[in-house]
């Protein structure tokens, strides 16, 4: 019985310690480790609507975007969790509309959704905007709120699987690349 006890309150104390670890790191911009950490121990804490939500909004940060189709699922107890499978939702399905336009010529411009501030929702609202056009190489679309940043859209030929990407520029420099399969 004792060691029941112990196992549970260790298993207690060690489930603090992964989530306090994973909100610190989130807070100090280290979401990819946070995003790890997350995975690693999601099958443990899947119960865990704040868990489950801090873990996808660090795999997010860092583009790991297919990592969101479980927490989707999974967030539905509170309006707060709904409202970030929601948002998860939106962003996942605007990344595999976009891959299937660029890769299969798909016309997705008449289509009306909902958006988000994420960078594939931006890329996505421009894309769809330019109506039915002849597939292109490469697509450039300028920042609606700072005309310095722009947006380079394309698919990077790989011998495995075509990626999506999208670079972002300031003032004509490369400042960030966001890379999608």
């Amino acid at each position: 019985m004792r060691l029941l006890l112990l196992t549970a309150l260790f298993s207690i104390a060690l489930f603090a310690d992964v989530k306090r670890e994973m909100l610190e790191l989130f807070q100090n911009k280290e979401y990819k480790e946070a995003c790890t950490i997350g995975f690693k121990n999601f099958s443990q804490y899947s119960k865990d609507e704040e868990f489950v939500s801090l873990y996808g909004f660090a795999c997010l940060n860092v583009d790991y975007v297919d990592r969101l189709s479980v927490p989707i699922t999974i967030l539905k107890l509170t309006p707060e969790s709904r409202a970030n499978a929601a948002y998860f939702s939106i962003i996942l399905m605007q990344k595999k509309l976009l891959y299937h336009a660029l890769l299969d010529n798909y016309d997705i411009s008449s289509l009306n959704m909902p958006t988000t501030d994420y960078i594939l929702s931006k890329v996505f609202d421009h894309y769809t905007k330019q109506g039915e056009h002849e597939p292109k190489e490469f697509y450039i679309f300028e920042d609606e709120e700072d005309k310095n940043l722009k947006y380079k859209l394309y698919i990077l030929k790989d011998g495995k699987i075509d990626k999506m990407v999208i670079e972002e520029f300031y003032n004509s420099i490369s400042t960030k690349k966001h890379i999608y399969w």
